[in-house]
């Protein structure tokens, strides 16, 4: 069986940073395409950070760049994302998700594209 499992909720100030990580089981990590989302209060399902298997090609939404970043510890099966200057805005339900293969033509972080997915973990930024 898949399974997912978030853990590094938290509540920070503006300007703080927070890792959250993704414990995975039931595959091995390194075979799958890792990524990052997000859902903040009336709005969709958006694409964060996402890092594909094969070519090293990784993907940053405009409002995160130079601020997070995505990783993964292969042997730990564990995927993680560091948030760093945190901003109000940033407040949402983060989850991870993976994907062995992307559809024909699919985009590296579309939701879509996305099979298994975390239970979500709330990140709260203060102003």
């Amino acid at each position: 069986q898949v399974q997912l499992v978030e853990s590094g909720r938290g509540l920070v100030q503006s300007g703080g940073s927070l890792r959250v990580s993704c414990i995975v089981s039931g595959f091995t990590l390194k075979d799958y395409h890792i990524g990052w989302f997000r859902q903040a209060p009336g709005k969709e399902l958006e694409g964060v950070s996402c890092s594909s298997r094969d070519d090293g090609r990784t993907f940053y939404a405009d409002s995160v760049k130079g601020r997070f970043a995505i990783s993964r510890d292969n042997g730990k099966n564990t995927m993680f994302l560091q948030m760093n200057s945190l901003k109000p805005e940033d407040t949402a339900v983060y989850y991870c998700a993976v994907i062995f293969e992307y559809g024909l033509g699919g985009e590296i972080c579309d939701p879509d594209e996305y099979d298994y997915w975390g239970q979500g973990t709330q990140v709260t930024v203060s102003s």
